[in-house]
């Protein structure tokens, strides 16, 4: 859980420090909303693509093949390297046109290109902290990432302290100060990770700091399993920045307090996005294992107690709704509209913590291809409603909101019929 949440954490907290900047607190929490969302757009790219490392790994765990592993990881790491690159370029020289068509307010134009100036030198650590993080969750062992993303979390909770405001000597930046915390704090995180690693004696028998051996035919399987995975990203959290794109059409406010919702919606998902990652593993090894007829109850029971999770956690927003806004702005013109919408997003918890495991459950079984159908047909339908609803319409931001339950709803149903098919026991990788 701690490890999927990384990135969550870091826009979580820059979110917290950003929405208390007096006099800024609107049009900071509208530009946050929308870099953020393109940022971890970019970074969950990289997630999908050493996924379906952590996949492969697993599988061969499983197996007791451990002399692949190694190679596996090294192809891992070589292609991730190479998207980050891209990334990179995209975000520096792309960034600007790509906003500049799309957000109409030019105050929060201006934000979104600072934080994304800053946020853009980050993205090799994320991609080479996601290739480690994959490799330990495919071998099942996961304690160090819980530290490692502790770590990330109190030096980015430092750093926002220090330059946001100008704190302890150090400059103050706002918004272009929370993007250099945050990037700092995974160089912070990436460093003490690969330290570990070093003295790490029980993944010395994979050999991974043997001269790399760089496996084309390894880097292809992974490609091939991971673009779907990734398509899916592209479509998933693409269509969520459209969603926030004609959110900002609608009002400052209504972005400011659309990117509050986020925030709480991206705390609580954190047990789902453990949950789903540890499906990933879970299935992959059972298959693996030949133990076939487990792998519909592991994913059923995963999702009973994702849900259980979510809900108990959720009942902070129940019960303490406006403590728990004020965590994230003082500004009273905006709590009651958003205290509103948290029982939306309480209902959207629910669906969403059992259909991703659903939908992730499928993932493990290789069946990456019919993964990328569901999602955009999905998408698809919520596209529709978003374009009418939010686009033509103009309405509510709490119908406007109920476009997610349009999409775990039907992800949910057609991820179930093909489990209780059966037809993933033809797939191979």
């Amino acid at each position: 859980m701690v490890g999927s949440a990384v990135q969550n954490l870091i826009n979580l907290t820059d979110t917290f420090f950003l929405g208390k900047v007096e006099g800024k607190e609107v049009e900071y929490l509208g530009a946050i909303g929308l870099a953020g969302v393109f940022y971890l757009l970019i970074t969950t790219i990289g997630y999908s693509f050493t996924k379906a490392g952590q996949i492969m790994v697993a599988r061969r765990m499983g197996a007791d093949a451990n002399e692949e592993i190694g190679v596996i990881t090294h192809a891992m790491a070589a292609f991730a390297l190479m998207l980050a690159v891209v990334m990179f370029i995209l975000m520096k020289f792309g960034g600007a046109p790509f906003f500049g068509m799309i957000v109409k307010d030019p105050e929060i134009l201006k934000y979104s290109l600072e934080y994304l100036d800053y946020r853009s030198y980050g993205v090799f650590f994320s991609y080479m902290g996601v290739v480690a993080v994959s490799l330990y969750t495919g071998l099942a062992r996961t304690n160090i990432i819980i530290y490692n993303a502790l770590i990330m979390g109190i030096s980015n909770f430092i750093l926002n302290y220090c330059l946001i405001y100008g704190n302890w000597g150090f400059p103050e930046m706002g918004i272009g100060g929370a993007a250099l915390a945050s990037t700092l704090s995974e160089v912070i995180a990436f460093a003490i990770f690969m330290l570990y690693m070093v003295f790490d004696k029980k993944i010395r028998i994979y050999n991974l700091f043997s001269k790399p051996k760089i496996d084309i035919t390894i880097i292809t399987a992974q490609i091939k399993l991971s673009i779907p995975m990734i398509l899916q990203t592209l479509a998933s959290l693409g269509s969520w920045f459209v969603f926030f794109a004609l959110i900002e059409q609608l009002g400052r406010n209504e972005l400011a307090i659309s990117n509050i919702i986020r925030t709480f919606y991206m705390m609580f998902m954190i047990p789902a996005w453990g949950f789903s990652s540890g499906i990933n593993t879970i299935v992959s090894n059972l298959i693996g294992k030949k133990q076939l007829r487990q792998v519909w109850p592991a994913i059923t029971k995963t999702a009973i107690l994702c849900f259980a999770v979510t809900m108990l956690l959720s009942l902070s927003l129940v019960f303490f709704p406006e403590m728990m806004l004020r965590l994230v702005t003082d500004d009273l013109t905006i709590i009651p509209d958003a205290k509103k919408l948290l029982w939306v997003l309480i209902v959207i918890l629910a669906f969403y913590s059992v259909s991703i495991i659903y939908f992730n459950g499928l993932v493990g079984t290789g069946a990456t291809k019919v993964a990328l159908y569901i999602q955009v047909s999905c998408v698809v339908l919520y596209m529709i409603y978003v374009y009418v609803v939010v686009g033509m319409l103009k309405s509510s931001l709490e119908i406007s909101w109920m476009a997610e339950l349009v999409y775990m709803i039907s992800s949910m149903m057609v991820s179930i019929w093909y489990l209780r098919s059966n037809k993933w026991l033809k797939v191979k990788i």
